[in-house]
């Protein structure tokens, strides 16, 4: 037995076939895109979740292939809507034809280029916040995307943040990796930020060793 045979257990058990999601992944690995979406199981929290909160306004950062995007835009009320970041435009083009392929494509709005000014663009246009955040884009920016995250919350928004335990690797402060050196930025920035309030849950399964933060604006 193994931790991805349990992943793939539970998908087959408890969320069953969807051809709209598989063919985003077949599409995904037909462009070529990195095989770094998050696991089925995964998805279906982030649907779980956006559905228990009424998230009507979600900001997600990283949008790849967009299958946890599919996710999401699923979780909508009528109304409601998905604006997802990606840096590179080959990943939001195919992220497009995928939720035009899954009936989707209407409630999600991809912007292409770097998260970062995409975001500040946001907050200097005051834009309505949002409810939820999903950031699953280049950790060594997580702590900067945080921050930016809490300009566009309101209180009770949830901010979700995905890879933070990287193997175990968080533990070792003086890692050469940058992608686990922002990581504990994170963390810090988390510790030091009292208007949030949060946790971190660490995962095994398809993805290995992981986790996610969970965090609540609490004001």
């Amino acid at each position: 037995m193994s931790w991805a045979e349990v992943d793939r257990y539970i998908a087959d058990t408890l969320l069953g076939e969807d051809p709209a999601l598989e063919a985003a992944l077949a599409a995904n690995h037909a462009a070529g895109l990195p095989p770094i979406d998050v696991s089925p199981a995964q998805g279906k929290l982030l649907h779980l979740v956006a559905r228990s909160v009424g998230a009507r306004r979600i900001l997600e950062v990283g949008t790849l292939g967009g299958y946890s995007t599919i996710w999401l835009a699923r979780a909508l009320p009528p109304g409601g809507r998905v604006i997802t970041l990606e840096l590179l435009p080959h990943h939001a083009e195919v992220a497009q034809a995928n939720l035009e392929r899954a009936g989707l494509a209407d409630r999600v709005d991809i912007r292409v280029g770097q998260a970062r000014a995409l975001i500040e663009a946001m907050i200097a246009d005051e834009v309505e916040p949002f409810d939820l955040f999903f950031i699953d884009a280049d950790k060594q920016s997580n702590a900067d995307y945080l921050r930016l995250a809490i300009k566009l919350s309101h209180p009770g928004s949830l901010i979700i943040i995905d890879n933070v335990v990287r193997d175990g690797g968080i533990l070792d402060p003086d890692s050469a990796d940058p992608m686990i050196q922002g990581t504990r930025r994170l963390y810090d920035a988390l510790a030091a930020t009292p208007q949030v309030s949060a946790t971190a849950i660490q995962t095994v399964g398809l993805k290995g060793w992981d986790g996610f933060i969970l965090a609540r604006v609490e004001g």
